[in-house]
């Protein structure tokens, strides 16, 4: 059995997808590397049930030693009908350190190598973990949408109603259905500039960006409603020539982006600095690279959002964020697009005493 045994081995090898096969007496005789590091080392020659602790994965394990080992399993009709002598299910379980959902395929282990059966795990945890995500999506835009097409009938309604002959209710809707439809607008805008974005994310910029230039430029846009806020805005290191590996407009996106969140939810401090420093070896990007700080001294944010920040539709304060016009989507386009450009972004703040949000851009792109 065990010349068989490593013959066995040898074969589960060329499988794509974790795989074990067990004897007669339910012992582990054979898995190939991708099982190892699933289930973790020296399966070889330990009960299965000490392998893997899923009662319907055993029970189905079982069944196929031993046809009269408890009753048959019921199919799942969300997978197809296994051919027959083979049974298919989908289990969740523990493994390396986090929550597996799998589809396990146990068929009859072939003749030649006796009795026995073959356990297939395939990990569909990424493509839940993923469908989920879409499933949130879409109804999370279902619901950043409806809201105001709501609001809008209602007063559509009304207008054509009670307030029919009512000149001040009129203005006064009109300008909510207004505010509700740019708001509508900028939502699908930012859906589209994100997806747009994903799109573009595993192709490196080939263009080169004027970093300091372009935050020259974002600061002149957004002069007037820093000075209509009453924030007086510092900045450091923008008067030296550098040009980065990057594209131009995605990179005006992120800083505007980010600039704009400063002045919405940080202006309570009175205070916008925006730095453009030199890091002479940034380690999570092997080499040089070039830090923009943009930083406030507002009212800050608790530590527990600060990981979910760039989720899509994340919001801190769900309705000051829309009164302030935004979209939910904001970070999770500058997330993108920094990633895009091999960078990184990260996130530092204190209730009460402001935040700091530093992009990290390399001062040169590997060829890997």
């Amino acid at each position: 059995m065990l010349g068989a045994g490593r013959r066995l081995s040898g074969l589960l090898d060329g499988v794509p997808v974790p795989m074990l096969a067990v004897d007669r007496d339910a012992r582990v005789i054979a898995a190939n590397g991708l099982a190892g590091a699933l289930l973790g080392p020296d399966l070889l020659n330990r009960p299965f049930v000490t392998v893997l602790r899923h009662p319907a994965i055993v029970q189905a394990v079982d069944r196929m030693l031993d046809p009269e080992a408890g009753p048959p399993p019921v199919p799942d009709p969300a997978l197809p009908t296994p051919p027959d002598g083979v049974v298919t299910l989908r289990a969740q379980f523990a493994a390396d350190g986090r929550d597996v959902l799998a589809e396990v395929t146990v068929a009859p282990l072939p003749s030649p190598f006796g009795p026995g059966a073959t356990i297939a795990l395939l990990d569909r945890s990424v493509a839940e973990e993923a469908e989920q995500m879409r499933r949130d999506f879409v109804a999370n835009v279902s619901h950043e949408l409806k809201t105001p097409l709501t609001a809008m009938i209602g007063f559509i309604e009304t207008l054509r109603g009670p307030a029919r002959d009512d000149a001040r209710a009129r203005d006064r809707f009109l300008d909510i259905m207004e505010r509700e439809a740019a708001r509508m607008n900028r939502l699908i805008s930012d859906l589209l500039s994100l997806s747009r974005v994903q799109s573009e994310e595993r192709r490196r910029p080939s263009g080169e960006a004027d970093l300091p230039g372009l935050l020259q430029g974002v600061l002149a846009i957004l002069a007037p409603r820093a000075e209509s806020a009453g924030v007086a805005v510092e900045t450091v290191g923008l008067d030296q020539p550098l040009r980065l590996p990057g594209d131009t407009d995605q990179l005006t996106q992120v800083f505007q982006n980010l600039i704009e969140n400063a002045l919405k939810y940080g202006g309570s401090g009175g205070m916008l600095r925006v730095a453009l420093t030199r890091i002479a070896h940034e380690p999570m990007l092997r080499g040089p690279a070039w830090a923009v700080t943009v930083e406030d001294r507002g009212e800050g944010i608790e530590e527990q959002h600060l990981p979910r920040l760039t989720e899509r539709f994340y919001r801190v304060d769900t309705h000051r964020s829309r009164a302030q016009g935004g979209t939910g989507l904001g970070l999770a386009i500058v997330k993108h697009i920094v990633s895009r450009h091999r960078g990184r972004l990260r996130i530092e703040s204190r209730l009460g005493e402001g935040s700091r949000f530093i992009v990290i851009l390399p001062e040169r792109l590997s060829r890997n």
